[in-house]
């Protein structure tokens, strides 16, 4: 039979009072008042229609009907404490901080949207945002998780691929109506480039096409990324960037499609030895989500 508003505390006290024989070794053993059990007992006996123990000189005899009971109650209190413990881990799993690493652009463009959507659905987790462009921060434990354009190999992390990044070359509508709009990659040599400094990944990019440009052609160089996005974005030339970032940069448009840039791939990485922590595996998660959900609204359409 169903028992409306039945107090769960009764369970436990009945048991204690048939594990301890009284009512005194009972409130004992929970810590409480003998006339609080007391009234337990008395309550769950009104509730039964029938009485549980017999009160004798020495203590608490349980009758017929307590021993009846006795198992079905074992097994409603260790799934109270089973659901308790469930309850923990759960408010164990939604606080606590979490250190993300990523490259300075990331950390710049890429990650923030995604970590106000955190703070959202997870109030009670802090995040420390890490913006270096090391690849050594897991490994040192200077970090938990790690967003990163190349595939770790340390075997003592687990990486998972998010995405690969489309690049492309882009700039300013603002360049574009003073320089022209360049047709084909030829037309480059004309323009005001962007590159790097001591970085020739973009010349190694071009020779691989077939487009050899020397380090002279790039009328701007730098190896900052967030300066080199600063300079696109400000109208100084034509760089070479991944194209989510545009979406951050009002009147930057992406040119020459035809131009076949290998993309960057985008990894998650967490050291092997505390993936199973549930503060960084919900963290983990969410970002295993919400990094190519964010990568697919910023990055426009290739054509």
């Amino acid at each position: 039979m169903a028992i409306e508003g039945f107090d769960w505390s009764l369970v436990r006290s009945f048991l204690a009072v048939l594990d301890a024989g009284s009512l005194m070794g009972a409130a004992r053993q929970l810590g409480a008042q003998q006339p609080t059990l007391s009234r337990h007992i008395a309550e769950l006996e009104r509730q039964l229609g029938a009485p549980l123990f017999e009160r004798t000189g020495r203590g608490a005899a349980p009758t017929a009907m307590a021993l009846a009971i006795a198992d079905a109650a074992r097994q409603m209190h260790g799934g109270a404490e089973a659901l308790s413990r469930c309850l923990a881990g759960a408010r164990e799993a939604t606080s606590g901080s979490v250190r993300i690493t990523t490259s300075q652009v990331a950390a710049s463009y890429l990650l923030p949207p995604v970590l106000a959507a955190l703070r959202q659905a997870e109030p009670g987790i802090q995040v420390e945002l890490v913006a270096s462009n090391a690849l050594s921060n897991l490994l040192r434990r200077e970090a938990d998780i790690a967003v990163r354009m190349v595939r770790p190999v340390q075997s003592s992390l687990v990486a998972r691929k998010l995405a690969d990044l489309p690049i492309g070359a882009a700039a300013h509508e603002r360049y574009l109506a003073r320089a022209g709009m360049p047709r084909r990659p030829a037309d480059l040599a004309q323009h005001t480039l962007i590159g790097y400094d001591r970085d020739t990944t973009i010349e190694r990019g071009f020779a691989a096409l077939g487009l050899p440009l020397d380090k002279q052609a790039f009328a701007l160089r730098t190896d900052d990324q967030v300066a080199y996005g600063r300079l696109v974005a400000q109208g100084a030339g034509i760089g070479f960037v991944a194209l989510y970032n545009l979406a951050h940069w009002p009147g930057v448009v992406p040119v020459l499609p035809m131009l076949q840039i290998p993309p960057l791939p985008c990894w998650l990485a967490v050291h092997r030895e505390i993936r199973g922590n549930r503060v960084v595996r919900r963290v983990y998660d969410f970002l295993a989500e919400a990094v190519p959900a964010e990568l697919q609204r910023c990055t426009p359409a290739q054509r």
